[in-house]
């Protein structure tokens, strides 16, 4: 089986040149193309950015609305008491809860992929830093996630609202969809995505702020994009 695989990857993988710069619309029906496994990936963007994030000012962080969603099935956990825990399991939820569930996550609990807290419920999601920072997962009013208004935060998540990060390199790691949307669909995803860090750029940002630019599949090699062509 692993020989076979292993044929498959070396015969698609010579459709692929790593040294070009191609346009989205290649790149997508490249991605498309490279995909090699059963199973339906994910396509993911990797964006490097001319920032320096050890510096608060030059951070880069926010959400953005992906117009198709990210075919995923996002798991959203929700930190609320009174009437909002209601408000919450209506909106669809699949967890909600306070103390207890700050103590479930402590002792190692993580089926889930978003995390949301009003503000009065701060005090016990902020003893979690520890424990949702690394993953990306602690909720912030930057990026709508602490908030009164949680049934519309449930609803932009799960129809595919994506928070974005600059690692400690300058790099945004996000997915942009599935290896089975249209070629439309993860174009406009992208656009919609880049338009957003664009935006994002911090004012100190010195020299060359979209330095390069790749997607891929989950299992597929990186294909490089013409930034020249993006930013025009």
């Amino acid at each position: 089986m692993g020989q076979k695989r292993g044929k498959k990857y070396t015969e698609i993988i010579k459709k692929y040149d790593k040294t070009k710069l191609y346009e989205i619309e290649e790149a997508v029906k490249l991605a498309k193309e490279l995909s090699w496994v059963k199973f339906n990936e994910s396509v993911d963007a990797a964006i490097r950015l001319g920032v320096n994030t050890r510096k608060s000012e030059e951070q880069v962080r926010g959400a953005v609305d992906l117009p198709n969603g990210t075919g995923k099935e996002t798991k959203v956990v929700v930190f609320a008491q009174g009437e909002k825990v209601k408000e919450a399991q209506d909106a669809g939820a699949d967890f909600v809860g306070g103390e207890d569930l700050a103590e479930k996550i402590q002792n190692g609990w993580a089926d889930f992929d978003a995390a949301i807290a009003t503000p009065d419920m701060m005090k016990v999601v902020g003893k979690l830093g520890r424990v949702l920072g690394p993953r990306g997962l602690m909720p912030n009013p930057k990026v709508g996630t602490v908030t009164f208004d949680v049934k519309e935060a449930i609803s932009s998540i799960k129809k595919g609202k994506v928070e974005y990060r600059a690692d400690r390199f300058g790099i945004v790691h996000t997915m942009i969809g599935k290896i089975n949307f249209t070629d439309g669909q993860l174009i406009e995803n992208f656009k919609a995505l880049m338009d957003a860090i664009l935006k994002a750029k911090p004012s100190s940002a010195k020299g060359r702020y979209l330095i390069s630019v790749s997607i891929s599949s989950t299992m597929g090699p990186g294909i490089k994009l013409d930034t020249t062509k993006l930013l025009a």
